[in-house]
């Protein structure tokens, strides 16, 4: 990852890719693109953005990222459904951090149009 690249793993400018979900201009078209919207708002820290995208039903009331969690990769294993046609949908991922991973399967919902994470399933941890 180069310091312009997205933290999501895409090759595009974080601007372009991430960015401008993070920022209001666009919302995610798919639950992969939320999934990596969410990850790159951790490793930018930005609990507003993960809050605003988590479902109403499961949302915390606040949430407090770990200033020293040094997120270092994403890796994309497998989705079911979640694109335009979908109301639901499935991404399981890999993420790294310093020191280990977290490997989780999250399920993903259409509220208004628009995706949100509802809820994850731990599949092992590193």
């Amino acid at each position: 990852m180069t310091t312009r690249s997205c933290p999501c793993g895409l090759p595009e400018a974080y601007e372009n890719c991430c960015g401008r979900f993070h920022a209001g201009a666009a919302a995610a078209p798919t639950a992969e693109a939320l999934m990596r919207s969410r990850y790159s708002a951790f490793v930018r820290r930005d609990a507003g953005y993960l809050l605003r995208t988590w479902h109403p039903r499961t949302r915390p009331a606040r949430l407090d990222l770990d200033p020293r969690m040094r997120w270092t990769g994403l890796e994309i294993l497998g989705t079911t459904e979640g694109s335009a046609f979908h109301s639901t949908g499935t991404v399981t991922f890999r993420a790294s951090y310093r020191g280990g991973s977290l490997h989780e399967r999250s399920r993903f919902e259409r509220v208004d149009g628009a995706w949100v994470y509802v809820d994850g399933e731990f599949l092992d941890r590193d």
